[in-house]
Formats: structure tokens, sequence, C-alpha cells
């Protein structure tokens, strides 16, 4: 399987899901994001398939949401959809909440490899996955606050981060470097970025030798666990906090600048890099 945004191969019981938009740093629109739902859904049905990873294509893992497909010039299907508040919710709810907690929730292993930018919904998308490899060039953010927006759908820095630590990294809109968000908790190795592809199939195959019903019905539990602690009651709760601060007169008075400046990607990119 290989189209426009993402590809698919898959090499003994190992599935490798690829974003391939590195002229965007793999950000996230409307196609990719069907595009992976669609590889996830192969991978399931595929009974040889017992791990997959998930990566990015060229020198960044994701840049988050493509800015420019949802207030630009691009076209986007769900454009017409955003322009009230009910439209940008049920839009916001389908594309980027249900679609993170089919990952989250897809029954087999899953390994983000990430390297260069995971950004904002890059980081909550890497953050569905069970492990992190990541490379040593990799750098993780979330500046949507200093944007008006309230982090993104899914709130995943207090349970990657800590709670002190979340409140930290998402108000003073802290960049960290791989080697930081592994001593944090939120990556589990850090490799140099020419050993990342190999070493995340290793750990893969690794986990391939764990019987498929053994290691589905762990990772459920484990998943239960995390429900039982509040998770996925706190992520429902952020989602319409995010929601409502999107809303707010000054978001949508950002937005509106944003659209007249033109370029949605750059302005992001000034305040990841500010």
């Amino acid at each position: 399987m290989s189209n426009e945004s993402v590809r698919y191969e898959v090499d003994g019981h190992v599935a490798t899901i690829t974003m391939a938009r590195p002229e965007a740093a793999n950000a996230q629109n409307s196609q990719l994001i069907d595009d992976l739902a669609a590889a996830f859904a192969r991978a399931d049905a595929d009974a040889d398939v017992r791990v997959v990873v998930l990566a990015g294509d060229g020198k960044h893992f994701s840049a988050g949401h493509d800015l420019k497909s949802l207030v630009g010039d691009a076209d986007d299907p769900w454009r017409a959809a955003r322009e009230t508040p009910e439209g940008k919710w049920r839009h916001e709810e389908v594309m980027y909440f249900d679609r993170c907690m089919a990952i989250r929730d897809f029954r087999k292993p899953t390994i983000a490899a990430v390297q260069g930018t995971c950004v904002a919904a890059g980081l909550m998308l890497a953050c569905m996955c069970d492990l992190i490899v990541a490379a040593d060039d990799a750098n993780f953010s979330n500046p949507v606050l200093r944007m008006t927006g309230a982090a993104v759908e899914v709130l995943v820095e207090p349970w990657e981060l800590g709670l002190r630590k979340a409140k930290e990294f998402l108000f003073l809109a802290e960049t960290l470097d791989a080697e930081t968000a592994r001593q944090l908790g939120m990556v589990n190795t850090v490799v140099p970025r020419a050993d990342l592809e190999a070493t995340a199939r290793e750990w893969a195959q690794k986990i391939a030798l764990i019987p498929p019903e053994t290691a589905m019905r762990v990772k459920g539990s484990l998943n239960h666990t995390a429900d039982l602690m509040g998770q996925r009651d706190s992520w429902k709760y952020h989602f319409a906090i995010h929601q409502y601060t999107s809303n707010t007169k000054t978001a949508l008075d950002a937005l509106e600048a944003r659209k007249q400046k033109g370029s949605m990607q750059e302005i992001f990119d000034e305040h990841r890099d500010s």
C-alpha cells in the first residue's frame, strides 16, 4: 500500500506506517489523517502483523496540524464545517480526538520512531503509541498556548511528564531535546539518527516474539489501568476546554490575523522557535 501521504510496508510480523509528506515536515492534513486510519485498519486486519511502527519520512517526524490546510489556501474537505463552532467541534472530534484514541486503543503493540521536530499534534500522535524510540536529533514541543489555543485536542503532557513538569513545558513553551524527554519518561530510548529505523525494527521484532493474544490482552489491561486512573476522562474534559478556548474572541481574532498574513506554517514556526 502506498499513496500520496502514507506508505505501508510489512516485513515478517512488523508493519511500518510512514507519514510521507517530508516537504511539509509531515504536517497532518485531512488526507494524511485519513490515510493513517486506513493503514492502521489494514494492520489490524492482517493476522500476520503483530507490531506496528509509526514513522515519519524525511528530516522531521511531524510538525503538527497542517495549519495551511485548515485556514490557508489549501483545499480541505472540512473547511466549510469549521466555519461554525459546532462544525469545528465535530471536525476535531472525528479527525483529531477519535483518530488519536483509535491509535491509543489499537489492539496490537505500537512503536513511534521519532526524529527531528515533533511538535503539538505531532507530539500528541507519537504519544498515542505504546513506546517511543527517539533519534538523538529529536525535539519535542507544544507552543500552542502562545497561539491562543489550549495545547492540542488530547492533553498528553501530564501523563507523559508528570503534572508539575507538564505545566512548565506548556506555560513556558519549552522544547525538550531527546535525552531530556527520555529522562522525564516521555521517551523510552534515544539512539543515533542513523540507527533509528533499525532500533525501532529490532524492538518490534522482539515484541513480535510474544504470542499475539498475550500481547493484545496485556496492552488492553495496561490501557485499562490508565483509564481507571482517569486518563480517558481527563482527555475528554480537555477536549471540551480546547473547543471553548479556540472559540473565544481572542482566539478568533488571532485566527483572522493568521488568515490575513497567509502562510500558516511560517506563523506556527515563529511561535515554535521563539
